[in-house]
């Protein structure tokens, strides 16, 4: 039996959200091993002078205790 457990995760990019998720899981998969899967929980953007300056992820990341 797998046990599987769930850390929280938050991240930035100047490019995409998708560039933020990216990131995430690079940086996380220094420190945490067997990484299975990552739910994006929400997304928000940082905006100045009207204009989209960075995207923010929070991830949940899903990863296999052994």
């Amino acid at each position: 039996m797998a046990v599987m457990k769930v850390i929280e995760i938050l991240a930035n990019s100047e490019k995409s959200w998708e560039d933020a998720t990216k990131k995430a899981i690079k940086q996380a998969s220094k420190s945490v091993k067997n990484i299975k899967s990552a739910f994006v929980q929400s997304q928000s953007v940082v905006v100045n002078n009207d204009e989209v300056a960075e995207f923010r992820v929070n991830l949940k990341v899903t990863f296999e205790v052994k």
